[in-house]
């Protein structure tokens, strides 16, 4: 994944979730843990992925480990961009 993704996604959810406060936003700050992100926000957070990245999230991948964290987005899409 290369680090301009990683940047669109964090600036979505700083944009979208934090009102452009992102300071505290770590690549390992779980969304649901520290209450950024609610089950009603990651379905915008899917919808901005499949947007932006031309990916279908399929219901069996919304699992916290592809969808909790910038890292985890991270590797998820690179595993789904170059097609596993």
């Amino acid at each position: 994944m290369a680090k301009y993704d990683i940047e669109k996604v964090r600036q979505f959810i700083v944009d979208t979730f934090l009102f452009g406060d992102g300071d505290e936003l770590k690549s390992d700050t779980s969304f649901l843990e520290s209450g950024i992100i609610d089950s009603t926000g990651i379905l915008e957070v899917i919808s901005f992925l499949e947007r932006e990245f031309s990916v279908t999230v399929d219901d069996t991948e919304l699992l916290p480990e592809n969808l909790d964290s910038l890292e985890n987005i991270g590797r998820f899409l690179e595993k789904k961009q170059s097609g596993e």
